[in-house]
């Protein structure tokens, strides 16, 4: 695709997210079965549910755009990802793996609060009122599942790991 205008930019990088949250379908119960935290376990499988909502909302983005839903391969998550799986497989305690899984969840939420936000600046600026709404749902639950992580990190996994 040739990028003529923003609109074009918008469209590559929901192709981008659609690829990203596909990515994270197939991550997410790898991470919820490495982790040893009955609530870190919990907030990879609630991630898991939001992530399969996510995809449902690109793709009522795509259709609000006219466009057919689309991956473009994400090669930030693909990394991210593979950071994760590197973690999984670290011989580690259990709960110093927990604090690195945490880690490695959190990078990912950061690169989509940014990917998500960069959509809706880009669909703002072109007047797609009704996409906003729908990305503005996704990117509050991408930072909520930020906050869960940190909560969880700082009360509970990462004094676990400490002790």
């Amino acid at each position: 695709m040739k990028l003529e205008t923003l609109r074009d930019l918008l469209v590559e990088e929901l192709e981008d997210l659609y690829d990203a949250e596909h990515q994270l379908t197939d991550a997410l119960p790898k991470m919820k079965e490495a982790a040893s935290a009955a609530p870190l376990k919990k907030a990879f499988q609630t991630h898991l549910d939001q992530t399969n909502e996510h995809i449902r909302r690109l793709e009522q983005v795509f259709n609000m755009l006219g466009e057919k839903p689309k991956r473009k391969t994400c090669k930030a998550m693909k990394g991210l990802i593979k950071e994760g799986a590197d973690m999984i497989e670290e011989k580690a305690d259990r709960d110093v793996k927990d604090a690195g899984l945490i880690a490695s969840a959190q990078r990912v939420e950061h690169y989509e609060i940014a990917a998500y936000g960069t959509a809706m600046a880009y669909a703002k600026q072109i007047g797609e009122r009704e996409a906003i709404t729908v990305l503005g749902r996704t990117l509050d639950e991408e930072k909520m599942t930020d906050e869960l992580l940190t909560q969880l990190a700082e009360t509970t996994i990462n004094v676990r790991a400490a002790s």
